[in-house]
């Protein structure tokens, strides 16, 4: 039976005053479908719901997927791990569930070459998370350096780092070229010191610890820094060919092959 149109006009409004957009776009043929199979009221109300939060999960994790600026295409499923023999698939996947580390506040160190495929490993497990359900930013250490200096120079630094708060997982990629500047770098720190134990990172570096004097100009602050990442941190060290020259010298092998095999010198072309 079809209710009434100034029931289903009701129905409309409050669905929409609800914000349940997605029952209020299904409602009509699962209760054409109640009617004609004799659903109890229970079964109907469950199938709705179901679909309401399944739609509203899609949305959040599309909204998570933007605000995370991660590349689309770098993904554990576009990581190869045949390539990188120190890194273990198994463990990566058990940390890109988040549950434990995250909730402890702890780290992901990725050392290796340039293009040797940590910034693509560190988005996988920034993917993986959202899908999971948590908050992920992906930035630039220099970039995120240079905003946090901003917000000291206009006093808001306490303000920007709790805004961070929002965010389950923070990726600081490339930390070797973060600029040798004490005030600059000294925001880097106090980021690593506000996360600490609290919040997770993720932090992608090209050179091992003995060489983040380089990031860090004080012996002391260097020391406290790396004394925070390590106290509950995983460490994954990528010491393989750079993904980049490798991949170009595939293509450079691959474009030999296709191109036709000279004729001899002094060869000559009979016709039939």
């Amino acid at each position: 039976m079809n209710a009434p149109a100034d029931d289903t006009g009701r129905l409309a409004l409050m669905l929409n005053e609800l914000r349940l957009p997605t029952i209020g776009r299904l409602w009509p043929e699962f209760a054409k479908r109640s009617d004609k199979e004799g659903w109890q009221g229970s079964r109907l109300l469950s199938a709705l719901f179901e679909h309401e939060l399944a739609e509203r999960d899609k949305r959040r994790t599309g909204r998570y997927r933007t605000e995370s600026r991660l590349d689309p295409t770098k993904t554990l499923a576009t990581f190869d791990f045949g390539l990188v023999p120190t890194v273990s698939k198994a463990h990566v996947t058990a940390l890109a569930t988040g549950d434990a580390w995250l909730e402890k506040g702890a780290t992901i160190l990725l050392f290796g070459p340039p293009g040797g495929g940590k910034s693509h490993l560190g988005s996988g497990i920034g993917h993986a998370l959202i899908d999971a359900g948590y908050r992920v930013l992906f930035t630039r250490t220099s970039e995120i350096v240079q905003k946090l200096q901003l917000a000291r120079q206009s006093l808001q630094l306490p303000w920007a780092l709790t805004k961070l708060d929002r965010f389950d997982l923070v990726i600081l990629d490339d930390l070797s070229y973060a600029k040798k500047d004490q005030a600059e770098t000294s925001v880097l720190f106090e980021l690593i010191s506000e996360r600490y134990e609290r919040k997770s990172l993720l932090i992608t570096a090209n050179q091992p610890f003995s060489g983040w004097s380089d990031v860090f100009p004080d012996p002391g602050m260097t020391v406290a820094a790396i004394d925070r990442l390590v106290h509950h941190s995983t460490i994954f060290e990528l010491n393989v060919e750079s993904y980049r020259r490798r991949d170009a010298s595939d293509k450079q092998k691959s474009r030999k092959r296709q191109l036709p095999a000279a004729e001899p010198q002094g060869a000559t072309t009979m016709e039939a």
